[in-house]
């Protein structure tokens, strides 16, 4: 009984109707050499399409355009003057951060120092933009070491690393007290 389960099985059903190729299947295809060559896009042909760009009326000239962004990281009205009012309450809250984290509140500890430093970060650029050329490498790498130190903190935090974090609150406060005599 089983055995002529089996075969039967086995056996194809022609009953069921047969299925033929979708349309999309009998599409010859073509090979590279049967594509005209002038049909291939090259960055010659694209080239000359440029210029005819701004031809066209509903174009403005692309130096217009590309002027219409601003991608500076300072604040659009922020001051010098407002910078350096605000300065050292950024600072100030930076340092704070320092009794969340000996109480280990991580996540609160992370919070305002991401809020404290992002407000810094915006007022430390505005002032650097403003000095002299000489004096911008100097401050930009004080800058660096500033927030690098922030970011490593951020991290020493987030893997509740108490040694990283006393080293890396270290390290922000050595830069910013040579950031202050620096500028002030």
């Amino acid at each position: 009984m089983a055995l002529q389960k089996l075969q039967c099985l086995s056996k194809p059903n022609h009953s069921q109707p047969h299925i033929s190729n979708p349309p999309f299947f009998s599409v010859p295809f073509q090979t590279p050499t049967q594509i005209p060559i002038n049909s291939i896009p090259t960055r010659r042909r694209s080239s000359l399409l440029i210029p005819l760009l701004s031809l066209l009326p509903s174009c403005s000239s692309p130096t217009k355009q590309a002027h219409a962004f601003d991608f500076s990281l300072t604040v659009p009205d922020q001051t010098v003057e407002e910078a350096e009012a605000g300065i050292k309450s950024h600072a100030q809250s930076l340092l704070q951060v320092k009794e969340i984290l000996e109480l280990e509140s991580w996540k609160e500890a992370q919070k305002d120092l991401r809020r404290s430093s992002a407000l810094l970060k915006q007022d430390l650029y505005t002032i650097i933009q403003s000095k002299p050329p000489t004096q911008r490498p100097q401050l930009r790498n004080l800058y660096s070491v500033l927030f690098n130190n922030v970011s490593q903190l951020d991290y020493a935090a987030r893997d509740k690393d108490v040694t990283r974090v006393n080293e890396c609150y270290d390290n922000i406060v050595v830069a910013l007290n040579e950031f202050f005599s620096l500028l002030y």
